[in-house]
């Protein structure tokens, strides 16, 4: 790393996603001049299609063509912390960059277990970087510091360079007890900031919430007390990835002499990388699902997965009676040991019902003092500010509202600048002074089975069209002469009977019209066939269908 920056050596943050929303958190820093710049990426993480939205959509991720198009220059990926909107891109926007990967040992863990799913696993082996490590990526010097959230071994960044010093944050909280790994470190945090910050890139999830988040040492008491008062079994579900949230629940079985069995792939999986990390040694043995079929209610505790509502999950299974292995009825209990995130409160109202239909008992953080958040609060981002004292305040990880909620409490702190990045923004750091300077290519990807398409294809929109008002199929033959051959075949889904035989009476109007001197190839017919269709359907039922049409000749 050169001590002198040339004149003409820039360095620029470019979002290209997690800014604006939460979730699919993407972020890149370059330095040098602009044609010649060299670039790390700090996350690569994925948002969740919803049916209502992006009906068959599995993954969102962001659209990263602009760095793809300069591979050569991207130095490396690095994780913070091992969460789904943080690494869950990483196998399929990394044959894109083709780029080393840097973790810690849990996160490593489980992005190789990612790679290995994609068959990538031959192709890439993520560094694994000691908690408090550093490492230098060309001119970017990059140094771990511990912080806590809801996962083990998040970390904040502080990336040096020789235009100044950026204290990336990614989740974090201040928790005291964070049960499982280290505090955050608060002399390494005030270290940097008597070092000297340009820009503070930080989380704004919770910047509307007064206070601080709270610590996971107050939800084991709690959760430990309430297991102890039911009586028959009891499913608690979380995120999987707080492996502190499962520690929990597992003591407070053993405390309520209950035992423990696992519901759920991402269970399994969580515990097993923690457990390769060195955590959860404390962990009870665990059942299998069928060993703790066969116990007495009352003995038994179930870590099910589930809790936003995912309707393929195992605690959806449950709701449905269909799960193999676990049933639920009157007399047993569900805690949500867990947030709502927006936009999932529907889903998670219909599992409470369908729960609550069993005669299941729902226990959630609405009336119980079942979870706390893992990102900072007003007061603690506050703090934040206090120990890294930045030049420039740059939210991220939120909505517009919580951004710009979030940069008028860094400007109240005397913070300089704050400014409110938006996804694609090339924003140039200089002392005392960010700018956007330019607008890149930039928006969303959609993993649709194993096809990745972009955002705009339009099959969302298509596939809404055929579940509001289904489908109408019309294939007609030509005879050599232009004239139809046979009464034309139509194929309706998603339709009420009573529509049927109306859309088929009004197709024979523009078929007794059609005049195959002036319409040889049978243009005309198909538009007046489809129109007619539509009108039909709509007159009779209050909705236009996707409707089709096929002339073959012969």
């Amino acid at each position: 790393m050169t001590d002198v920056p040339y004149p003409y050596d820039e360095l620029v943050f470019l979002p290209l996603g997690g800014s604006g929303e939460i979730g699919m958190n993407f972020n890149a820093y370059g330095y040098g001049p602009p044609e010649d710049r060299k670039w790390i990426v700090v996350d690569c993480g994925v948002l969740f299609g919803r049916e209502t939205k992006e009906p068959g959509v599995d993954l969102i991720m962001p659209d990263i063509r602009f760095l793809a198009e300069q591979k050569e220059n991207v130095l490396g990926i690095v994780a913070t912390h091992a969460h789904e909107d943080h690494i869950g891109a990483i196998p399929h926007l990394w044959p894109m960059l083709k780029c080393p990967i840097y973790a810690t040992h849990f996160t490593a863990f489980l992005i190789e277990g990612k790679l290995e799913e994609a068959g990538l696993s031959g192709r890439v082996h993520p560094h694994h970087v000691a908690l408090g490590g550093r490492f230098t990526l060309g001119p970017f010097d990059i140094e771990l510091i511990s912080i806590t959230h809801s996962i083990p071994e998040p970390n904040a960044l502080a990336i040096r360079t020789p235009l100044g010093t950026i204290c990336h944050t990614g989740d974090w909280k201040i928790d005291p007890e964070p049960l499982v790994g280290k505090v955050t470190d608060v002399n390494a945090l005030k270290r940097l900031g008597e070092e000297g910050v340009l820009a503070t890139v930080c989380d704004s999830t919770n910047a509307l919430v007064p206070g601080e988040s709270g610590s996971e040492a107050r939800v084991r008491e709690a959760l430990t007390t309430l297991v102890g008062t039911l009586k028959g079994r009891v499913a608690v579900t979380a995120f999987a990835s707080n492996v502190a949230r499962l520690e929990t629940v597992a003591r407070a079985a053993r405390q309520n002499n209950r035992r423990v069995a696992l519901v759920g792939r991402a269970m399994h999986k969580i515990t097993e990388a923690a457990r390769k990390a060195g955590y959860l040694r404390d962990f009870p043995p665990l059942l299998s699902e069928e060993e703790a079929a066969e116990l007495p209610s009352g003995r038994v505790l179930y870590l099910v997965t589930g809790s936003q509502g995912e309707p393929r999950a195992a605690l959806a299974r449950i709701a449905d009676n269909n799960h193999p292995t676990v049933s639920l009825t009157k007399g047993d209990a569900v805690i949500f040991s867990s947030r709502v995130i927006p936009g999932n409160d529907l889903a998670i109202h219909e599992l409470h019902n369908k729960l609550s239909l069993l005669g299941v008992e729902v226990l959630s953080a609405d009336d119980h003092f079942v979870h706390v958040s893992g990102h900072p609060c007003r007061d603690e981002l506050a703090e934040m500010y206090r120990w890294t004292r930045p030049q420039i305040a740059i939210p991220v990880h939120g909505e517009p509202r919580h951004m710009a909620e979030h940069a008028r409490l860094a400007r109240s702190l005397q913070v300089p600048q704050a400014i409110v990045p938006q996804n694609g923004q090339l924003i140039r750091l200089a002392p005392g002074r960010a700018s956007v300077i330019d607008e890149v290519p930039s928006g969303r990807v959609h993993l649709d089975g194993r096809v990745m398409i972009e955002e705009g294809a339009g099959l969302g929109r298509h596939r809404r069209s055929l579940a509001f008002a289904g489908m109408i199929a019309i294939t007609v033959v030509l005879d050599a002469k232009g004239r139809a051959a046979a009464d034309p075949s139509i194929i309706i889904e998603g339709i009420p009977g009573p529509i049927h035989d109306a859309v088929r009476d009004a197709l024979e109007e523009p078929l007794k019209r059609h005049n195959p001197k002036r319409d040889g190839d049978g243009h005309e017919l198909k538009e007046s066939l489809r129109r007619a269709a539509r009108r039909a359907a709509d007159a009779a039922w209050g909705k236009k269908p996707v409707t089709k049409v096929e002339i073959i000749q012969l």
